[in-house]
């Protein structure tokens, strides 16, 4: 059983850290279920619709309709799985790759400006500190 103290801070900290998740977000261009798919496709590379459906905890079905959106944009494209010829791979294309290279700088783009209007110089020091405290939380 973690000491009280531990526990105001883990709920501060998870409540603080999901505020900032989603205000980032409403700097994405596209819809959010998107820009998570492309996500997937370029941290973990070519995969089934099933595997990203899983990946994204979504039904089998919202995930292809995803798909079908993201290849009608020109932002994924579709192989043949290499192994099983019933099934097909999705990946991102270099024009996908580009627009999520796109979404990810405009959000960090936001959190810097973000920062520099609203913390002193000590504070942003005090800040970066923090931060290699949660990955090492993180990493746990």
């Amino acid at each position: 059983m973690p000491l009280p103290e531990s526990a105001a801070i883990a709920a501060d900290l998870r409540t603080a850290m999901g505020k900032l998740t989603r205000r980032v977000k409403r700097e994405d261009q596209m819809p959010q279920g998107q820009v998570a798919v492309l996500g997937e496709l370029d941290r973990n590379g070519a995969m089934t619709t099933s595997e990203l459906a899983a990946a994204q905890r979504v039904r089998p079905q919202s995930m292809a309709r995803a798909v079908g959106l993201l290849m009608e944009q020109g932002l994924i494209t579709r192989r043949a799985h290499p192994t099983d010829g019933r099934k097909s791979l999705v990946e991102l294309s270099s024009a996908g790759r580009v627009l999520l290279e796109e979404e990810r700088e405009r959000r960090a783009d936001w959190l810097a400006r973000a920062i520099e209007a609203e913390l002193t110089e000590e504070e942003r020091e005090l800040l970066a500190r923090g931060i290699r405290l949660v990955e090492r939380v993180a990493s746990h």
